[in-house]
C-alpha cells in the first residue's frame, strides 16, 4: 500500500469509527472491519444459532460470498433473488424473508449521525430491518457514509443507489437509461418507500458492521 492510499485508509477509518460510535449511542450494536473478510468473518459467527437467513437482494451481501459458507453449514436460505424461482415461489419467499432467524441486507446510506436512510420499491427490505427477523445484519461500506442530514443521505441514494440498482434489475426507468434521477412516475419505479431508523427498535436485534471498504453502491 502506498503512503497516499494508506493515509485516504486511514481518513475513512475515522468516518468509519465516528459513525460506529453514532450508532452505539444510538442503541444499535455496531462494528467496526477494516476489510470485507472481516464482515464475513462476523455474520458467520453470528449466524452460527439461526437456522433460516434470510437475503434483502442486497450486492454488498453478495460480495461477501457468505451465502454458500451458509448453505455448507446447514442454514436454509432464503433468497428471492434465485433466479430459478417462479413468481409466486419469489413470493413466498419475501414473506418468509420477514420472520427468518438472520436477516442480512445493506443501507442505501448511513450518517455519520447514526441513521440508517434506505428507499425501496417493494418495502420487503425495509420491512424486515424494522421488525420480524430475529436478528438483523446490515453491512455498510464507506461509500455508504454521509456526513451530512437525512436529507443529503436521500438525495446519495437518488443520486448514487438507485440508477445503478435500476439497471441492475433491468426495470424500465429513466434513471435506468441516463444514470441520473428524474422522479419518474414510472410503473417500475423502485423508490416508493422511504425509511430512516434513528434508533435501534425496541424489539429488533440490529447489527451494524461498517466495512472500510466500498461495497455496493
Amino acid at each position: 500500500m502506498s503512503m497516499s492510499e494508506e493515509l485516504i485508509s486511514w481518513s475513512w477509518e475515522q468516518k468509519c469509527r465516528k459513525a460506529v460510535s453514532a450508532l452505539e449511542t444510538n442503541g444499535f450494536t455496531a462494528v467496526y472491519c477494516a476489510a470485507p473478510h472481516e464482515a464475513a468473518v462476523y455474520i458467520l459467527q453470528q449466524a452460527a444459532d439461526a437456522q433460516s437467513v434470510g437475503f434483502g437482494g442486497s450486492m454488498t451481501i453478495a460480495g461477501l460470498g457468505v451465502e454458500k459458507e451458509l448453505a455448507a453449514a446447514g442454514k436454509e436460505i432464503l433468497n428471492h433473488g434465485d433466479p430459478s424461482l417462479s413468481p409466486e415461489e419469489k413470493q413466498i419467499i419475501l414473506r418468509r424473508e420477514l420472520t427468518c432467524d438472520l436477516f442480512l441486507c445493506s443501507t442505501n446510506a448511513l450518517t455519520l449521525r447514526g441513521e440508517l436512510v434506505n428507499i425501496d420499491g417493494v418495502g420487503n427490505r425495509v420491512g424486515a430491518m424494522q421488525f420480524g427477523p430475529r436478528k438483523v445484519i446490515v453491512v455498510a461500506g464507506r461509500n455508504k457514509l454521509v456526513d451530512g442530514s437525512v436529507q443529503e443521505a436521500i438525495q446519495r441514494v437518488k443520486t448514487w443507489a438507485a440508477p445503478p440498482n435500476s439497471r441492475r434489475l433491468k426495470a424500465k426507468t429513466p434513471c435506468a437509461s441516463t444514470g441520473f434521477c428524474s422522479n419518474c412516475n414510472s410503473p417500475e419505479r423502485i423508490c416508493r418507500v422511504t425509511t430512516i431508523i434513528d434508533r435501534k427498535p425496541r424489539l429488533t436485534d440490529l447489527h451494524v458492521v461498517v466495512v472500510n471498504a466500498e461495497l455496493g453502491f
